[in-house]
């Protein structure tokens, strides 16, 4: 069945005239009736009575109906298309890391509600693993995440590398580690630490590192908010590794403190990841261009800043 058969027998139902539905279609009278006969032959009983006004046959009444539905479908998938290609897109949606949320989205989420406040913005703080998942799944149109090049190969998606940032040990203001103006992995292996959710990209970071030092990861305690990590931290023996933008305002705090680790030191790339039929719709467009903008205003942005492809990402 084809969109232009249906059309031809609404025509022709509507105006009970084969001559006046080619007139509707703005066709000739023997292709109306070559798509009716074509829509007859593949349901297998004739719509219409061939007389000098047509009218509908028992099964042409009964299809009438379903037929109206499924023209008015098509027309108004049609128009929401035409309305997403020229940018009238109701809602964007966008998972981003716990620090980005924090720090370097207000920003972007202002101007951007600024130039187009007819899209409702919606934006959910998820780990990064769990982000690009709901990306994947199309629930959300953009993910800002720690990069993870395992899950981010896909030729579908766009990953635009945005900074990369150093990670931090937090811990109390009198832990003996504050001792240390850079914190040596062989002191700081042996307290127990408090890490971020499995799905977190940090805690894969930190798991990482700490097989590479030939260590157990003595974690104790699994947390999902920055403020709970201040709070755990705060008691006095547990300390964490998280990422400078995360513990940026620690310095006004005077129950905590932070300190870099010794070599190796540890380095987490922050990725824009999208896909490329969204970037079609001027919206996303858009906000993907103001990330940039602002965040290299702000200094943020890598002065090796790229768009990686699947290719360079596979080569990481």
């Amino acid at each position: 069945m084809r969109l232009e058969q249906v059309q031809a027998f609404l025509a022709v139902a509507d105006t009970g005239s084969f001559q006046q539905a080619a007139r509707t279609c703005n066709v000739t009278q023997s292709t109306i009736s070559r798509q009716v006969q074509g829509l007859e032959t593949e349901l297998g009983l004739p719509l219409l009575h061939r007389t000098a006004q047509a009218k509908l046959t028992v099964a042409g009444e009964q299809f009438l109906p379903r037929a109206r539905r499924i023209w008015q479908e098509w027309q108004q998938a049609s128009r929401d298309l035409e309305e997403l290609r020229l940018g009238k897109q109701p809602e964007l949606c966008i998972a981003a890391i716990h620090s980005v949320c924090a720090f370097h989205l207000p920003p972007i989420l202002q101007r951007f509600c600024q130039e187009h406040p007819e899209v409702q913005l919606r934006v959910t703080s998820l780990g990064s693993d769990r982000a690009l998942k709901v990306l994947k799944d199309g629930l959300v149109d953009v993910a800002i995440v720690m990069n993870n090049r395992f899950l981010t190969t896909s030729p579908d998606l766009v990953v635009d590398q945005l900074y990369d940032e150093p990670v931090r040990v937090l811990l109390s203001a009198d832990h003996p580690l504050t001792q240390f103006a850079q914190v040596p992995w062989s002191e700081l292996i042996k307290y127990p630490q408090v890490v971020f959710k499995d799905g977190y990209g940090m805690q894969r970071l930190v798991q990482e590192q700490f097989q590479r030092q030939g260590a157990d990861l003595k974690a104790v305690l699994e947390l999902n908010t920055l403020d709970a990590f201040r709070g755990v931290v705060r008691q006095g023996e547990l300390i964490a590794l998280l990422p400078q933008g995360a513990i940026q305002d620690v310095q006004h705090d005077p129950t905590l403190a932070m300190r870099p680790t010794a070599n190796p030191s540890l380095i987490r790339q922050v990725v824009l990841v999208t896909t490329h039929d969204r970037l079609l719709i001027p919206p996303i467009r858009r906000f993907r261009a103001l990330v940039q903008d602002v965040m290299a205003a702000q200094g943020f942005l890598s002065e090796n800043y790229q768009t990686l492809s699947s290719t360079a990402l596979a080569e990481l």
